[in-house]
């Protein structure tokens, strides 16, 4: 059996082929931990924006189907604050119809959310699928009547608030 001796010359090669290794595997494993964090942030991120989102459109279709002849200013009000855009525009506009129809009728609207999902949403708009019910009385219903309503809500981020752009009737 041949035994071969290590040169002093050679041990410092081998120690600096360890050591470049070594370095080589702690930028990969550092690069990996930037990336996974970085990930790891987005989804965070991600998934705070569809919880605001969500906390945005429920409370725009509360405020929607939520309308009481007693306080339809205040009520009123609430929708518009949360509005923007033509939806805004068109709601204004219509204000003071609507006092008058809600007043002679003595409407009392009580909405409730069932449920709401994001359909599409990126980190500027989203639309949501909103799935309500009130409780409806006024003059001809005294005892009241249920609606059931599906929206469509598309909103959008202005100052850092998620607003309703548009509201539709689907299904």
């Amino acid at each position: 059996m041949t035994r071969v001796l290590l040169t002093h010359a050679a041990r410092p090669l081998r120690h600096r082929w360890a050591t470049v290794v070594l370095a080589v595997l702690a930028a990969v494993l550092t690069a990996a931990s930037g990336w996974l964090g970085v990930q790891l942030y987005e989804r965070h991120e991600e998934e705070r924006r569809h919880q605001d989102i969500l906390a945005a459109a429920r409370q725009s279709a509360l405020n929607f189907t939520s309308l009481d002849y007693r306080h339809y200013d205040r009520d009123s009000k609430n929708v518009l604050n949360g509005a923007t855009g033509d939806f805004k525009k068109q709601f204004a506009a219509q204000t003071t119809q609507l006092t008058k129809i809600v007043a002679d009728n003595k409407s009392v609207s009580e909405g409730q959310i069932l449920d709401a999902g994001i359909a599409r949403a990126d980190e500027r708009t989203a639309r949501v699928l909103v799935v309500a019910d009130s409780k409806v009385t006024n003059v001809a219903a005294p005892e009241g009547t249920s609606r059931n309503y599906r929206l469509q809500l598309d909103l959008v981020l202005e100052d850092g608030q998620w607003l309703t752009s548009n509201v539709e009737f689907v299904g």
